[in-house]
């Protein structure tokens, strides 16, 4: 994907500066540059005009999610800013912040977890003849990723500490590949208890129980194959 812009300047020099600054980035040598129409001097500064410069730029990855992040704020109106940074690893975390903003998240991170799919969908996708490297994307709201992680932890020990106290599994509603994996990790913590998933596709749920319980122990595949999703 490529954005052109046209600036008017006294010199390349000053033209680059502007259309780095219209962009929003600081690689001077990632743009490409024509001229369109060379500067004039004149004479004694009578007759002296701006040159005119065409500017192109081939947006990464990131920038192209970032680009339909900002696009889909706008048409629907919403008052949010929206923000891209290095995330974890390699990730790339695309911010929105704003009181409108709220509506992006869904229920329990619903229409969050689909915003970001089709924000790496926007990342990934190539035009013909272009090279791009993968890039994976978060996407949070209000900080909601975070908060929804710490409540995800709670409830994991809690519920291990009733499958302790009344030594019967239990099984937690659906949820994403994401949430699944932090419920496992903090049980993991927690001796005497272990965890599974159950279910296919978007009604896959997590289980604790007790780890003498033969009975679910089978099934804790699932809970290894797991970590390696999403």
């Amino acid at each position: 994907m490529k954005k052109e812009i046209i600036v008017t300047a006294k010199s390349q020099e000053e033209a680059t500066a502007k259309a780095l600054a219209e962009l929003g980035i600081t690689d001077a040598e990632a743009l490409e540059c024509a001229l369109i129409e060379a500067p004039k001097k004149g004479f004694l500064g009578i007759g002296a005009a701006p040159g005119k410069y065409a500017f192109s730029y081939t947006l990464k990855g990131a920038e192209v999610a970032f680009d339909f992040i900002k696009n889909l704020i706008v048409s629907m109106g919403l008052e949010a800013q929206v923000t891209l940074s290095d995330g974890e690893g390699d990730n790339k975390l695309i911010r929105v912040d704003g009181e409108s903003a709220g509506v992006l998240i869904g229920h329990h991170g619903d229409t969050l977890d689909s915003l970001q799919y089709l924000a790496n969908l926007a990342a990934n996708k190539k035009v013909a003849g272009e090279k791009r490297e993968f890039c994976r994307i978060t996407v949070d709201v209000e900080n909601y990723r975070l908060k929804r992680e710490d409540t995800l932890r709670a409830l994991a020990r809690r519920m291990a500490d009733k499958v302790l106290r009344y030594k019967k599994s239990v099984m937690l509603e659906p949820m994403n590949p994401y949430e699944r994996r932090i419920i496992h990790s903090e049980v993991q913590k927690i001796g005497g208890v272990s965890t599974n998933s159950i279910g296919s596709e978007n009604n896959r749920k997590v289980v604790l129980y007790l780890d003498e319980d033969v009975n679910a122990a089978p099934a804790a595949e699932n809970r290894r194959e797991e970590f390696g999703e999403f």
